[in-house]
């Protein structure tokens, strides 16, 4: 059955169409390196001996997903010699990351934490490839999933890519557990080969999104078809020592800046009394000097023509100008302030969870029985009916339930914060909650994607999912110190109640035409 038809009879059958299905494979692949460097490292580094504070560090491998937008222009247009040729822009770059994932889940597998000398830095570098490869993945997989299939098939896509997502989390957070314990690691008596060869299982998982990406059709695209005859290979070239050059850079200048200034921090936090605060706006500044420095690199290549000036805007100008030129200043006002905050609520809420179950007597064993096995269920469940809803009544008004559901579930942790430790209760909130979490983000998907300009999916995409989460991550860095200040009941209708300008701004951008964006 074509999309085409599919379009037609807006049926469950959908669910089952081959590209699809595709999404959902992919989208495991998609989950499986996230906690490789989150939790199940963590588990591992610390039953190796290793000092929280630099398992801790390692967490930073992970921010290649936060900046995934700085390289997202070089993965959208730069073609890859011979791959390219033979699979097309998105499968070459989409072969070429699962590579690099593999090759660097094996590079963490080779290297015992537990023994000295710069075993740790080798570890670390293996992590951070991880992080950087998944990140481009993930990229990639956007990009592919927005030019497969028409815009209204957007949130079933979403739905099959996030559920698949949610499977190989679970893959390489409660499988890797599973399997190293089952190798024979413990806390008691920790096992490198347990945890090489748990490694070496992860690493093997991903050939799943190796064969997905082998059977699957290139989408068909004419502009970048356009763009490789406009733009030289040796145009291309130095277009990539540009960004690796920019990108060492920018790293080098936020770092640097970082510590010759760390007194300035000390004394503005002592200022404004807010530690935090002011860690918060020196990033900001350490952030502004690091892209100053990469301006003036670029102007500097500029001028001794070292890099092609409209392959550079074509790569980073052209997508962000499209934009702002395809809608009105107050549409994009509107717009940016949708992506902004629709998710502002659970974000804020969802940083504190774990600790309100905690103090509200449950145990660690029922949490994760409820959260992680139940709550999975859950929130895939409400992935596919956000799917089927968008498909069958529009994106617009899966968006509108989304949001209204994510504030009514919110209210209900006021009603667990009253009735303290009540595991059936516990049980009808997480689904509540998670059914509506996984509606509205199949939903938010799709209506991101319905924003994207052909030409410009892969840097669209991405600049708008960073920006989805920046600032609602940065005000739930303060939900501990909200929830000191006016307790757990009043903070969870203080994370409801900011939920609900999302709901007017729904409305008024209900009439906006993203059609143009094919």
């Amino acid at each position: 059955m074509s999309l085409e038809t599919m379009t037609e009879k807006k049926s469950l059958s959908a669910f089952f169409e081959p590209r699809v299905l595709a999404l959902f494979f992919l989208g495991i692949s998609a989950g499986i390196p996230l906690l490789l460097i989150f939790s199940s490292l963590s588990l591992w580094l610390r039953e190796a001996g290793i000092d929280r504070g630099t398992v801790t560090f390692f967490s930073w491998a992970a921010l290649a997903f936060s900046f995934k937008f700085v390289w997202a222009p070089v993965v959208g247009i730069m073609p890859i010699p011979f791959l390219t040729r033979y699979l097309g822009q998105r499968r070459s770059w989409l072969l070429l990351s699962q590579i690099a994932i593999v090759l660097s889940i094996v590079g963490m597998a080779s290297v015992n934490p537990a023994l000295d000398g710069n075993v740790l830095m080798l570890m670390a570098i293996a992590a951070i490839g991880l992080g950087f490869s998944a990140a481009t993945q993930d990229v990639v997989i956007d990009a592919f999933r927005i030019e497969t299939a028409p815009k209204d098939y957007q949130a079933l896509l979403s739905s099959m890519y996030i559920a698949g997502y949610r499977v190989g989390m679970l893959i390489s957070g409660a499988g890797a557990l599973y399997l190293a314990a089952l190798f024979g690691s413990s806390s008691a008596h920790y096992s490198y080969d347990a945890w090489r060869l748990t490694y070496y299982c992860m690493a093997g998982s991903v050939v799943i999104g190796i064969i997905t990406t082998l059977l699957i059709s290139e989408p068909l695209s004419t502009v970048r078809e356009a763009q490789r005859a406009f733009f030289s290979s040796k145009s291309y070239l130095r277009f990539f020592l540009f960004f690796l050059v920019a990108a060492a850079l920018f790293i080098l200048t936020y770092r640097v800046s970082g510590i010759f200034l760390e007194n300035l921090v000390s004394f503005l936090a002592r200022m404004i009394n807010n530690k935090p605060l002011a860690e918060l706006l020196w990033a900001g500044n350490q952030l502004i000097l690091a892209l100053g420095a990469v301006v003036l690199l670029y102007r500097l290549f500029d001028k001794y023509h070292w890099v092609d000036k409209e392959l550079v805007n074509a790569s980073y100008v052209a997508p962000i100008k499209d934009f702002f030129d395809r809608f009105s200043a107050k549409q994009v006002v509107l717009i940016l302030l949708l992506i902004a905050l629709y998710r502002i609520s659970d974000i804020v809420l969802g940083v504190i969870s774990n600790v309100f179950y905690q103090d509200m007597g449950f145990t660690k064993i029922e949490i994760a029985n409820v959260v992680k096995v139940f709550g999975l269920i859950m929130t895939l469940l409400g992935g596919f009916l956000g799917g089927a809803i968008a498909l069958r009544f529009g994106v617009i008004k899966s968006l509108f339930i989304g949001a209204l559901a994510t504030v009514l579930t919110n209210l209900l942790f006021m009603l667990m914060a009253q009735k303290g430790h009540d595991v059936v209760l516990f049980y009808f909130v997480i689904s509540a909650d998670n059914l509506a979490g996984g509606f509205a983000g199949a939903a938010f998907v799709a209506y991101l994607s319905s924003l994207v300009n052909l030409s410009f999916t892969a840097s669209q995409y991405a600049i708008f999912s960073s920006l989805m989460t920046l600032f609602p991550k940065v005000l739930a860095g303060f939900s501990g110190t909200l929830v000191n200040m006016m307790g757990y009941s009043n903070f969870f209708l203080f994370a409801s109640i900011i939920g609900l300008p999302v709901l007017v701004v729904i409305y008024l951008i209900r009439d906006i035409d993203c059609d143009e964006t094919s």
